[in-house]
């Protein structure tokens, strides 16, 4: 087991919940000192700092809003100040934008959804590459971003323009890799099913995860530590010959 901060500074992004909080909570158990984004909220963000610095791991909570190039910025320079030389990036900030067939979405919807979700990640790993690319004096690094099955299903009826969203972020994902291959970059994307986290709820179907079980080769939907798992091994030298990978994480479905 590395030591404490053995490991460098990770950002993750969307930090304060759900998957991205499984993330942080892993990724500072493992080693590395982890920048806590959050956009909104900040006490969940807090209570997960705090239970890395219980356990002598590294936390540092920064609000910053990764649709604004200001905020990404900022985000980045205050994590590389509190916490040292960035080494990863999870680019997991996303929103769904809500329940809408594609015949009644809105343009504020749909552009509120690639702000965040790809414009975000597209700036976050901006920012990423100047630190930690060979080729702008840096040593090298691992971007994960988190994508979804909703990418290759389409999520008909319910979120396709989330699911396109994510379809750019898995484009995103191959194209960077094979950009910084030789900069000694490595990235990969996490593709996640269905969840068992707060996000169906909170678009106003708690029972979704029920309704939709039987569609899960594997009759269960996944846990959020299930898929930080599969991201800390992206982010691993176990991990060091893959690149421009989406891996799913889905139960089959």
């Amino acid at each position: 087991m590395p030591s404490k901060n053995e490991l460098g500074t990770l950002i993750v992004t969307g930090a304060s919940r759900g998957i991205g909080a499984a993330i942080t909570k892993l990724a500072g158990a493992r080693g590395f000192s982890v920048a806590v984004n959050f956009a909104t909220g900040k006490v969940e963000a807090e209570a997960i700092a705090e239970q890395i610095i219980a356990v002598g791991g590294r936390a540092r909570t920064i609000q910053a809003d990764v649709a604004r190039e200001e905020d990404v910025i900022r985000l980045f320079e205050t994590a590389e100040l509190k916490l040292g030389p960035i080494k990863a990036l999870v680019n997991n900030a996303a929103i769904t934008g809500g329940f809408s067939r594609v015949d009644s979405v809105t343009a504020k919807t749909i552009e509120q959804v690639m702000a965040v979700n790809v414009t975000g990640a597209f700036l976050c790993a901006r920012e990423a590459v100047r630190r930690m690319s060979a080729r702008h004096g840096g040593t090298g690094g691992a971007i994960v971003n988190i994508s979804s099955r909703a990418a290759q299903i389409g999520s008909a009826g319910e979120w396709v323009h989330y699911a396109a969203s994510k379809g750019a972020i898995d484009s995103f994902t191959i194209g960077l890799a094979r950009e910084v291959a030789t900069e000694g970059i490595r990235v990969n994307a996490v593709a996640p099913g269905l969840i068992d986290t707060g996000l169906h709820a909170a678009n106003g179907a708690p029972d979704r995860l029920n309704r939709l079980a039987s569609t899960i080769p594997m009759q269960r939907p996944g846990t959020a530590v299930e898929v930080a798992e599969a991201v800390l091994w992206l982010l691993s030298p176990a991990a060091s010959y893959t690149t421009g990978a989406i891996l799913e994480v889905g139960g089959g479905r």
